[in-house]
């Protein structure tokens, strides 16, 4: 080794330059044998000396120092911001099962495609199956073997360039085995041990705590200082190449990445049929807490890219490959009593109230008993220890009770007799529920139950209805309490003179609700739909239906069969819609509406630029150049699908002033955010 005392002496000469060269390549060797095979022989402190000999010679003469140096991985000041950077091939999520009926659906309705296209079901087609890793997907892009770029998926085709970050992890390879250009796919994880001490450190600092290794791998990559990227020793696991001239199948293709010097999974697996792949997911279904990442599944692929590439993608995920997840998280609580809310549609829905229990990284104290018959068939008392899951790891539900548990003091739940709000009856009725059985549901036989009335008002009168300004929840309720609104088409024969002598109102404020109601009068079909409150029925089916029928005369006169025949409207939809129309109250509600001045707007045939069509998109904080539901018919008129709640299929946020927690959420699923600027300049 060089010594300090010899190498600030050195002049540049070939000699220099030939160790220079020898360092960086015994430094990546001993990097790639520890960081990417895990060779037990090889230590981080084999390479540290000649890490400390390398930064010293580039000190002396930093003319020596290149890109690709190990000196590099950690270099320059921290950033300020993040660029945005354009993927070069569009990034794609996959679609989910949750059962083996789902992966036979799949395997049906690709090998349907690929009948029509051979001419017959191939017979050789084989599946990779791959641990599925939970943590952040990162596009790596090289050019003539160097390390160009790194980017976040972001909205799949614009990420976030985080190529300082990327480099401080030493499983990537800054320079690849060969010379030649690719994009890579890979997974950022951070392993459960370094979790722990990053959490013991954040407790000690009265920080909030990572929830699971996946929010710590995303949050890390999100620092600004390269320098606390690489203290957090994050690694990067490989699954993909983008290539259209690279391997012929995929098991091909995990073994170039490996040949390259990246770091893949191992336990990957060719399998010939379905039932060696359920085998293969039951297996790591049990040993999944023995890798040092969190697994939440594994993704099958097809094998080979001939039938790949005749399978191609759907809108936002392709066709040949699936994630086959595992069960949703389970956690073991207590439940302390059961509470019965009213809907609007007068639903009687049991919610139990538990002791906190942390599932899928997140405290539930609340879940679901969804009706009656449900906690009969649990056989749930309140004082029950009972397992909890959260289905598709987002809604709370009890599974089990464990009865072994029982001390003798769980109290058995009641059926209700009275609405819990009007102390009016409740009846048992039939009802189709999410998987198409029959189920025997509570509703409060009072459709003028308090509870329901004013759910119903405030529902017409809101964001997602007509949208009256001035008239929030407390107004409708002290408007409903004083006698003045008994339904919504009531609302409309507010004078100022029934206003002004009221608690809560003067002159003035009297006088700007009863022009916020005339100036609501005029509304868009879609509008009129969703704001009658039709169970079942929400603001895009209420859009479907107008785009469909025009008018809300041939809405009420459609049949079933009409209306299933429209996509995404089902048999429970349908005979929901069907049924409010039949109501003579109904009828009556929606003829005084007319009567009392509303003016149906009909919809337009779409014709033109629809350049928003397949994206979803979310909006948050206030807009200074337009309303949020004048941007939402935008988004609308351009093809577009406006959501109410971030999920990993959104396209995009628009962030006006004061967003609130949806911009978190967006960050944290690495959901593309647009300001009013980008969000205009997008709508052209």
């Amino acid at each position: 080794m060089i010594h300090s005392s010899s190498v600030s002496s050195m002049s540049l000469t070939k000699e220099v330059q030939s160790r220079v060269e020898k360092l960086k390549m015994q430094i990546d060797d001993l990097r790639y044998r520890y960081h990417v095979l895990n060779d037990p022989e090889v230590t981080d402190a084999m390479y540290e000396g000649l890490m400390d000999e390398l930064r010293k010679i580039e000190t002396e003469h930093p003319e020596l120092i290149t890109p690709d140096s190990p000196t590099q991985r950690v270099a320059g000041k921290p950033s300020e911001k993040f660029e945005k950077i354009a993927h070069t091939v569009p990034q794609w999520s996959f679609n989910d099962a949750f059962t083996q009926e789902d992966m036979e659906d799949w395997q049906e309705r690709i090998l349907k495609i690929l009948e029509k296209d051979l001419g017959e079901r191939p017979k050789d087609m084989e599946y990779v199956c791959e641990l599925k890793i939970d943590g952040l997907h990162m596009v790596l892009t090289y050019e003539n073997g160097q390390l160009k770029t790194a980017a976040t998926r972001g909205d799949g085709k614009v990420g976030e360039n985080v190529t300082a970050n990327i480099k401080t992890i030493l499983s990537v390879p800054v320079v690849l085995k060969k010379n030649i250009s690719l994009v890579a796919e890979g997974e950022v994880w951070m392993n459960k041990s370094m979790l722990e001490k990053i959490n013991e450190e954040r407790k000690k600092q009265d920080e909030p705590l990572f929830a699971n290794p996946r929010n710590a791998a995303a949050g890390t990559i999100r620092q600004l200082d390269p320098s606390i990227v690489a203290a957090r020793k994050l690694s990067l696991t490989a699954y993909d190449i983008s290539s259209d001239n690279g391997p012929d199948s995929q098991a091909k293709e995990l073994e170039m990445l490996k040949d390259l010097s990246f770091k893949t999974d191992s336990h990957w697996k060719i399998c010939k049929n379905l039932q060696e792949v359920f085998t293969f997911h039951s297996y790591w279904q049990e040993h999944k807490h023995s890798q040092e990442f969190w697994v939440d599944g594994v993704v099958i692929k097809v094998n080979q890219k001939k039938y790949q590439t005749l399978l191609g993608f759907t809108g936002k995920a392709p066709r040949w490959a699936i994630a086959f997840k595992f069960p949703a998280e389970q956690g073991t609580t207590k439940v302390r009593e059961v509470i019965w809310g009213v809907g609007r549609t007068g639903a009687i829905t049991p919610v139990a109230v538990m002791d906190p229990v942390q599932l899928a990284g997140t405290t539930v104290t609340h879940a679901t008993l969804h009706n009656f018959d449900e906690i009969g068939r649990l056989g749930v008392r309140v004082g029950d220890v009972v397992v909890v899951e959260k289905a598709g790891d987002i809604i709370p539900k009890i599974i089990r009770v464990l009865d072994k548990m029982r001390t003798g003091e769980e109290k058995t739940i009641r059926e209700p007799k009275i609405c819990p709000i009007c102390k009016s009856e409740i009846k048992r009725k039939d009802v189709i529920d999410a998987s198409q059985e029959k189920s025997v549901a509570l509703f409060c036989s009072n459709k003028n139950c308090y509870a329901q009335q004013l759910r119903r008002i405030i529902h017409f009168a809101g964001k997602s209805g007509f949208d009256i300004t001035g008239l929030g929840k407390k107004i409708v309720e002290h408007l409903v309490k004083e006698g003045l609104v008994e339904n919504a088409a009531d609302i409309f024969t507010l004078t100022k003179g029934d206003l002004a002598p009221l608690e809560r109102f003067a002159e003035k404020s009297a006088e700007n609700l009863v022009d916020a109601i005339s100036s609501a009068k005029k509304v868009t079909l879609a509008r009129f739909i969703n704001a009658l409150g039709i169970s079942h029925v929400g603001e895009e089916t209420a859009i479907k239906l107008a785009e469909e029928f025009k008018t809300i005369d041939s809405v009420m006169k459609a049949g079933i069969a009409d209306l299933e025949s429209i996509g995404d409207i089902g048999p429970q939809v349908s005979v929901s819609i069907v049924e409010y129309f039949k109501d003579e109250k109904n009828k009556k509600l929606i003829q005084d509406l007319l009567k009392n001045g509303v003016q149906i707007q009909n919809p337009k045939s779409k014709i033109g630029n629809l350049k928003l069509s397949g994206q979803t998109f979310v909006l948050t904080g206030t807009l200074s150049a337009m309303s949020r539901d004048e941007a939402k018919e935008k988004i609308r008129e351009l093809g577009g699908v406006v959501g109410e709640s971030v999920s990993k299929n959104t396209s995009a946020v628009i962030a006006g002033e004061n967003p609130g927690s949806k911009i978190d959420k967006a960050r944290k699923l690495e959901v593309r955010i647009l300001n009013e600027d980008e969000f205009i300049k997008l709508l052209g």
